[in-house]
């Protein structure tokens, strides 16, 4: 069979072939291991696609070392998602001077008493092991600026801002010649963005893994689209196939932004016990909990849900809240309770079924869409 043929603006804009953005997923919570980040990106990369670097949980250094093994490794277009908040959340030892490293137990120290109480409270009632963490406080969160930094000089082709706006950027980006994305759960910070000077928009329904907002998809797409225009807008949440990739082509947007699905592969960066939550979920097996990171954040559905929504506790300002979370998170993966322990993951978890090579992700979600825009909708649908 031919290789099939699949281009949108998007395609030209970037220098791929498929418009598939695999979006940057990296080590967001201390308790997650994400295997490699950049093998991940570099198999969508060669397969026509785009990875995207999920550059969050590394330090300033290290970020600069995976961008140039990534460019070492392919000559294709790649990205590099970082998380710009708006306003860092300073208490419990997380302030810019100080240290490179802590151990977790002595931040913990500096939190809430009562946080410290319901961590101590669930480790003593569950008999749950010690395990220490060394906490890096030169992250890219923590650094945002110097990180940007790191992006500008590399050259990076595609600068993702998994959180926040990079419209403060986007000059600089562009002496680089680099593009700048944006990614939004809603109609008005679409139209705020698109307003700031950004290349390209996510609009990410409520379905999608990961921080998430609170309007659905098909909902929000066209909505983004008319507040954003002229600025082209990929599709986020709920994308897992090539049923998804056409609904969102034929919903005006020029691509899709794939996590979960990506997430869920050989080069995947999950722990195995999340990867196995993702394929063995239906579709009500996710849930939307500030449990995590203090934000509104859809992970698989896990015991530790539960736990956090019987503390009666205010979840701590992001990234804090990070900190209480990985306490425990740890402690369940050591102890092997894998009831307790679910990854970021989207609605569309109940679709997947298999851990596969990212490249044949790709390649069948191609086929599928392609094969619904010339042969099954004509062949269903009459229209004059």
């Amino acid at each position: 069979m031919a290789k099939r043929v699949l281009r949108t603006k998007l395609c030209d804009m970037l220098g791929i072939e498929y418009p598939v953005i695999a979006a940057g997923m990296g080590p967001t919570l201390i308790g997650e291991t994400t295997g490699a980040p950049v093998d991940l990106v570099v198999a969508v990369s060669e397969a026509g696609g785009m990875g995207v670097l999920g550059g969050s949980g590394f330090s300033v250094e290290s970020l600069r070392d995976a961008i140039r093994e990534i460019k070492a490794k392919t000559k294709k277009p790649y990205g590099v998602d970082l998380l710009l908040p708006q306003k860092l959340d300073v208490g419990g030892g997380l302030g810019q001077k100080g240290p490179k490293e802590l151990p977790l137990s002595a931040i913990l120290k500096a939190m809430p008493q009562s946080h410290q109480d319901w961590v101590k409270k669930i480790k003593d009632e569950m008999q749950l092991p010690e395990v220490e963490i060394i906490v890096k406080m030169n992250t890219t969160t923590m650094r945002p600026q110097e990180s940007i930094q790191v992006c500008i000089d590399e050259k990076v082709p595609l600068f993702c801002a998994g959180l926040g706006n990079p419209g403060f950027m986007v000059k600089d980006a562009h002496a680089a010649g680099m593009k700048v994305l944006g990614i939004t759960g809603n109609a008005k910070n679409a139209r705020r963005m698109a307003q700031s000077g950004i290349d390209l928009l996510v609009a990410q329904g409520h379905e999608g893994g990961g921080h998430t907002g609170r309007i659905g998809t098909m909902a929000l797409l066209p909505q983004a689209i008319d507040a954003a225009y002229p600025v082209p807008v990929l599709a986020a949440g709920g994308i897992g196939d090539g049923r998804g990739l056409a609904a969102a082509l034929a919903m005006g947007c020029v691509g899709a932004w794939v996590g979960t699905r990506f997430l869920a592969t050989d080069e995947g960066g999950a722990l195995p016990v999340n990867k196995k939550h993702i394929i063995d979920s239906t579709d009500e097996d996710t849930r939307v909990s500030k449990a995590y990171t203090g934000k509104t954040l859809r992970a698989s559905y896990n015991k530790f849900h539960d736990l956090w929504d019987g503390s009666g506790l205010e979840p701590l300002p992001f990234p804090t809240q990070v900190l209480i979370s990985s306490a425990l998170l740890a402690s369940f993966v050591q102890a092997k309770k894998d009831d307790y322990v679910g990854g970021l993951a989207g609605q569309v978890s109940g679709l997947i079924k298999e851990i596969k090579p990212a490249r044949q992700v790709l390649e069948e979600m191609v086929e599928e869409a392609v094969d619904i825009l010339t042969r099954r909708l004509p062949e269903n649908v009459t229209a004059k």
